[in-house]
């Protein structure tokens, strides 16, 4: 059995070590558009804050340590940009040399993630406004700080990586303010609990500018001001967009997969997509919300790791599906 595996990190990663202990003579490839296959994403702001200060504690598994422990071959770099459903197999292009070529599988798995949301507002692109998503997004926002020393940024949404990395830039003894549309940060909570939150950040010097929307961004007097709805500008030496992600799934649209919410794809509880012999985790698959029963995304680790096992178990010649809803906490939302 031969199976291919688009995207590392926590879905991809963990269903390939999964399959591997399933499976000794299985043929596992894993295509990783990036340069890192396993990395801890809640550990990127702290990288730019100096608490964590070797870069290689961000990557929980090199290429070489995967393949020396699984036997899983780790192709890094390398972009999977399409997928042939008939012939089953997938168009994979070199990112480093540019050499294009076809690979096969018995058993897809998709596990392309998520990507940042940048809306189509003026100034979008501007070289001081970054996105932090990736490692080589974390590296870009740590070098540009490390060589001009802003004293100022502006933070544009108020979900977790936000959070983080405002107390890490106050550590380094910037000026921060998150801006967001909702009246609260952690949109998910309730208002009563968000109250600790903006209470907790205030505390720690970080402002607040709640209520308002983002129209837009200009170069100004060396900075960036960040336009808002019916309200004075922001000025801040950098912004970080951080108003969600969306999930990453134009090769599952192009390929004729069943989509979902916000274009996720839909998977039934054995991780099967409306394709045979495709399989989809992580954040770019839609799930049933255990407390209110609506389809909705999760753009977790822990869920997405739950998902590869279920994933691989299930390639593996097993019947494995999410713990019914009345053995799980209700904190569990898959």
């Amino acid at each position: 059995m031969k199976v291919v595996i688009v995207g590392g990190v926590a879905g991809g990663a963990t269903a390939a070590a999964r399959i591997r202990r399933l499976d000794e003579q299985a043929e596992i490839v894993v295509f990783e558009r990036s340069g890192f296959i396993s990395y801890a994403n809640c550990g990127l702001p702290y990288y730019i804050g100096g608490v964590i200060e070797d870069p290689e504690e961000l990557t929980l598994q090199t290429p070489e340590s995967f393949f020396s422990r699984f036997r899983v071959a780790m192709r890094v770099r390398h972009e999977v940009t399409a997928i042939h459903p008939d012939k089953k197999t997938v168009s994979v292009t070199n990112l480093e040399t540019g050499e294009a070529f076809e690979e096969s599988y018995d058993k897809l798995i998709l596990s392309p993630g998520a990507k940042p949301t940048q809306p189509r507002l003026p100034g979008v692109g501007l070289s001081k406004l970054f996105t932090l998503r990736t490692v080589e997004d974390t590296f870009r926002i740590k070098e540009y700080i490390d060589r001009n020393r802003p004293k100022s940024a502006v933070l544009a949404g108020g979900g977790f990586i936000s959070l983080e990395l405002a107390e890490n830039l106050r550590e380094l003894g910037m000026e921060v303010t998150i801006v967001q549309r909702p009246k609260q940060l952690m949109n998910p909570f309730d208002p009563d609990m968000a109250a600790f939150i903006h209470s907790e950040m205030r505390r720690h010097g970080v402002k607040l500018a709640l209520g308002h929307t983002v129209e837009g961004f200009e170069e100004k007097n060396g900075g960036v001001d960040v336009l808002l709805k019916d309200e004075v500008p922001l000025h801040a030496d950098m912004v970080v967009l951080a108003i969600g992600v969306s999930p990453d799934t134009h090769l599952a649209q192009e390929a004729g997969l069943e989509l979902g919410v916000k274009g996720s794809i839909v998977v039934n509880d054995r991780m099967e997509t409306s394709v045979p012999d495709i399989y989809a985790v992580g954040d770019a698959v839609q799930v049933r919300h255990f407390v209110t029963g609506q389809d909705v995304l999760l753009s977790l680790a822990g869920p997405a790791n739950k998902q590869g096992r279920i994933a691989a178990d299930n390639i593996c010649g097993g019947d494995s599906r999410p713990v019914p809803r009345a053995a799980r906490s209700s904190r569990s939302l898959i």
